[in-house]
This record gives C-alpha cells, sequence and structure tokens, in this order.
C-alpha cells in the first residue's frame, strides 16, 4: 500500500493527504477483527508513513467509537479512550499508528454520519417508512447526527489552514453536528422533514438498547464536543436538523 500511495503522491502532488478510507459494517467486525484492523489500523499508518515520506501532512477521519459511551456529558479530545469493540478498537489502532507514521496529522473525529449517498441510518430510515406505519427505534443512545456535507466542507478548512507558514496545532479533534439527540428523535426528524416534502413517513416507538440487541456494543453517550475544532479552523457544523433537512431533500429528488 505504501508504494501505491507514493506514487499517486508523486503523480498527483497534493499538499495534503485525507485518508477517508474505512470498515464501517460495526456488528460485522466482530466477526472480522483481523480485516477492521488492516483496513482502518494498519491502513491508515500506511497512508500517514506515504505523507510523511512526501513531505505533507496527513487528515485522518475517526470515530465516535472510540469512547465507551460511559460519560455524562460531551467527549473532549483529551478524555480516555475504551473503546467497547473490534471497530472502534480498530479505529483507534488506526488514530494512534496515524499520529506515530507522520508528526504532522490532524486526526478528526466523527460521529452518527449520513449523505444522499451509500448506505447510512437516514436512507434506510425512508426506505424503511415505504412499507411500515410504524418503526421501533432506540432512545437511550445519544449523539450528534453528522452530515458528510458538513465534513467535506470541514476537512477542507483543515486542509487549508495546516498548510499555513507556522501551523503546529497538529493531533486530536471532533467535529460532529451542533445538537445532540438520540436515535428514536433522529428517526422522528428525518420523518418529520420527509412529510413535509411529500415522502415517506412512520410513527416512531421508542425502545432500549436492550430490547434491540446487536453483535456490536454501543456507545451510550456519542456525544463529540467540536469546540476545539472551531476554534483552530474557523469552521463548525450546521445544526443537525437543518442539515438533515437538505439531505432528506436530495434523497427525494429535491435540488
Amino acid at each position: 500500500m505504501f508504494d501505491v500511495l507514493s506514487e499517486a503522491i508523486a503523480r498527483f502532488e497534493p499538499t495534503v493527504l485525507v485518508n477517508a478510507a474505512a470498515y464501517t459494517a460495526v456488528d460485522q467486525a466482530e466477526d472480522e477483527p483481523d480485516i477492521a484492523h488492516a483496513v482502518n489500523g494498519l491502513s491508515a499508518g500506511e497512508a500517514a508513513r506515504a505523507a510523511a515520506a512526501a513531505g505533507i501532512p496527513v487528515i485522518q477521519i475517526s470515530t465516535d467509537y472510540v469512547f465507551d459511551g460511559r460519560k455524562s456529558g460531551a467527549y473532549v479530545e483529551t478524555d480516555e479512550t475504551g473503546p467497547q469493540g473490534a471497530y472502534g478498537a480498530s479505529k483507534l489502532a488506526g488514530e494512534q499508528m496515524a499520529a506515530k507514521a507522520n508528526p504532522r496529522h490532524i486526526i478528526m473525529r466523527t460521529a452518527w454520519v449520513y449523505s444522499p449517498f451509500g448506505k447510512n441510518f437516514v436512507k434506510t430510515m425512508l426506505k424503511l417508512a415505504e412499507t411500515r406505519d410504524e418503526l421501533r427505534v432506540v432512545a437511550d443512545q445519544h449523539g450528534n447526527p453528522t452530515s458528510a456535507h458538513d465534513i467535506a466542507d470541514a476537512v477542507i478548512a483543515a486542509a487549508r489552514r495546516s498548510g499555513a507558514p507556522g501551523f503546529a496545532d497538529w493531533g486530536v479533534f471532533h467535529f460532529a453536528g451542533t445538537g445532540t439527540t438520540h436515535w428514536a428523535g433522529f428517526a422522528g426528524e428525518i420523518f418529520r422533514h420527509s412529510a413535509a416534502l411529500g415522502g415517506p413517513s412512520a410513527d416512531v416507538i421508542p425502545i432500549t438498547t436492550a430490547d434491540y440487541p446487536t453483535k456490536a456494543r454501543r456507545p451510550a453517550n456519542s456525544q463529540l464536543d467540536s469546540s476545539r475544532f472551531t476554534a483552530t479552523f474557523g469552521q463548525a457544523a450546521r445544526p443537525w436538523p437543518e442539515a438533515l433537512h437538505l439531505v432528506v431533500k436530495r434523497i427525494l429528488g429535491g435540488s
């Protein structure tokens, strides 16, 4: 991987390398920990090493799953990590390997990512609502829904600022949607926006984590404090309901 990345860097001559590649099948990672570690851990280290060899910084995308979810408030960058499953452990390994391989690193932890593309909670809820009148959704896991569009803007802001002469604020940062909710609240807001736009909707029945067992343990609290990122790079995510409206509109075919 190092040679492939080195060749690509030499060809395109980037000023920063952004590693957004990841193994994100949280439950499947419990059965494939070695694969998750190879993609999220070892590959992150190799990407950072290739960037360092080329004399450029690396931006490594990470996750709220590096925490155990037991804190009562929002997590800050200096809080102790404690992943509860293979996925979180692999992402934490990626953070550590990237930091070791390239002193000029920005680790961006984010959470509850959604967009008009790929597989994510918003698209799943809208699809299920096409055939169901009500959906049971967990209401005792809290976090910050984060639009991938906001993450993209944040990455650009970090890349520009870190490329300025004299920049030295390397390290770990949190970047997530402004405001918090639980999964049931997130689903309810998805359906509110969808119904207003003429799309599918369903009644949300709040349940507990114990009512919906999964192979991987999810953090009960995934809230991230993004103030350090905003202070350093001048970029903040929009309030999550506002960002959600634009994504739901695009999924339903609006501009």
